[in-house]
């Protein structure tokens, strides 16, 4: 699709390629974030894999919730694998070229990933809340048919809402300028070396935003209230502990997930004494989440242990 975009659009283009120049201010010595990013990459990749066994080989996890966490141990690893290959090659060899097609599918793919995550967070609330305040109904609403459903829609929602930022991106007219203060291709980043004027993208990106990240946060807000409204109802204080302890894990998770979007978004709007913050911000979005989602959820959640705990044992003995 972009290759043909800009063969329609050669005429528009004065530049050929982007070069990505990493991060701001630091150029002369951002290599040496490059072990520190590669090793957060293979946590990220190894933890995720590992949730992905536990799920498949403990029968008792075969379950929508559980479900619902391979998902997003997927879409983390897609996430992460969109961004690390392209930062470590800058970091490390210098390749900072990348052509106008691959900038605008990479701004493609990181946008369908982030989408992505944020549905399945609102998926997962739904779960709990289903779980905690109508257990006798939970076995036939939250089915099997359920998840895929849900993640069906998760993903025509953002593979088809995402298309027109990358689209408008690509009919920007790019005169001179090509160096981009970033890591990777963010639609603010790439839009902003533009000759012509970028309003119609910036509005259209604040849009999706409110209209899919805000209906999944509004969703997750409504689920949590209605599950605190119904936990403080309960007589024993054992049953409350409990309850709540399962949504510990993923309310951290959320709360660091939107928090960091909203962060972004005002340094990016902002005139940065720093400007490496913003970048950095968005790279570590992009990556932290994915590393801390398999090791929250398995840290807090007994059935995870569990079977992280079989998983072991089997290795063992096999050795």
């Amino acid at each position: 699709m972009f290759q043909t975009l800009r063969d329609s659009n050669i005429s528009a283009f004065q530049v050929s390629e982007f070069i990505l120049m990493g991060f701001p201010g630091i150029h002369s010595w951002q290599h040496w974030l490059s072990l520190p990013l590669a090793l957060l990459y293979l946590l990220v990749l190894s933890a995720n894999i590992f949730i992905l066994i536990i799920i498949n080989q403990e029968v008792t996890l075969h379950q929508p919730m559980y479900y619902f966490l391979g998902i997003l141990a997927v879409v983390d690893m897609g996430l992460a694998t969109t961004i690390m290959p392209k930062i470590l090659a800058i970091l490390l060899f210098s390749a900072k070229a990348i052509s106008l097609p691959a900038c605008f599918a990479q701004m493609y793919v990181i946008h369908c990933f982030v989408g992505m995550e944020s549905g399945i967070f609102a998926c997962m609330a739904i779960d709990r809340y289903v779980a905690i305040c109508q257990p006798l109904r939970y076995p036939s609403i939250i089915t099997e048919s359920f998840v895929v459903k849900t993640t069906v829609f998760m993903t025509l929602r953002n593979t088809l809402t995402i298309i027109p930022i990358p689209v408008l991106a690509a009919q920007r007219y790019y005169c001179a300028q090509n160096q981009i203060e970033h890591c990777l291709c963010s639609n603010l980043g790439v839009t902003s070396l533009s000759c012509d004027d970028r309003t119609i993208n910036s509005i259209y990106q604040l849009l999706l935003a409110w209209i899919l990240m805000g209906s999944d946060l509004g969703l997750i807000i409504l689920s949590y209230i209605l599950i605190l409204h119904s936990v403080l109802k309960l007589n024993s204080a054992e049953a409350t502990s409990k309850a709540l302890s399962t949504c510990t894990s993923h309310l951290i998770l959320i709360l660091f997930f939107y928090t960091v979007v909203v962060v972004i978004s005002i340094t990016h709007s902002a005139v940065m004494t720093v400007p490496i913050i913003p970048v950095l911000l968005n790279v570590l979005h992009n990556v932290i989440p994915p590393a801390l989602n398999p090791m929250v959820y398995a840290l807090k959640n007994k059935e995870l242990r569990q079977g992280l705990y079989k998983v072991l044992k089997l290795d063992i003995n096999r050795n």
